[in-house]
């Protein structure tokens, strides 16, 4: 297995089944403040649960879609980031991020997504990258940014949680851009 160190503290590696146990404690510590956030099917309960979660990503990362990733400080499971849609064929892909409180503001998730989208417009061949998020949530916004992105729209009252609807912004960033983004 990989690790990718992403600062003296911090490792990016694959979440995978074999972690459901650490996964739901991680999720014990973080489920309320992310829950706004994430799809309702990511913030599941309990070790079962958990290994429900990493199940489906494990079998979308075999159809070469969807992989998800940990990130770790000081050797406990903090967040992760993922690519929520990976199409290779089509040529694009979607990244998605979460953390609990405790790892907030280190720079980790946008370390992170750096590493995935060097893969994923070098190693892959893939053309465009994107970012979706709800359009309050000004970190995840700040993210995109960070990572050379332009917010190309709105999707009006899409995203729904707690009986409310909310606005969806979809941010992107194209291979060319990104390759001078990163120099």
């Amino acid at each position: 297995m990989f690790s990718l160190p992403l600062r003296d503290d911090a490792l990016l590696r694959p979440l995978e089944t074999w972690h459901a146990t650490e996964f739901a404690t991680h999720l014990d510590r973080a489920r309320e403040h992310i829950r706004p956030w994430v799809g309702p099917g990511f913030v599941t309960e309990g070790v079962d649960g958990a290994r429900g979660t990493l199940r489906r990503y494990a079998e979308r990362q075999a159809a070469d879609g969807a992989r998800l990733y940990g990130l770790w400080l000081d050797g406990t499971l903090v967040g992760g980031v993922m690519f929520t849609e990976f199409d290779a064929a089509a040529g694009w892909c979607e990244l998605g991020c979460w953390l609990e409180p405790a790892a907030e503001g280190r720079g980790l998730v946008t370390r992170a997504c750096g590493v995935l989208l060097d893969w994923a417009f070098t190693d892959r061949g893939l053309h465009r990258a994107e970012w979706h998020c709800r359009a309050d949530n000004e970190r995840s916004a700040a993210v995109a940014e960070r990572l050379g992105m332009t917010l190309e729209g709105v999707r009006r009252q899409f995203w729904r949680y707690g009986g409310e609807r909310y606005d969806k912004q979809i941010w992107a960033v194209l291979a060319p851009e990104w390759r001078a983004h990163r120099r």
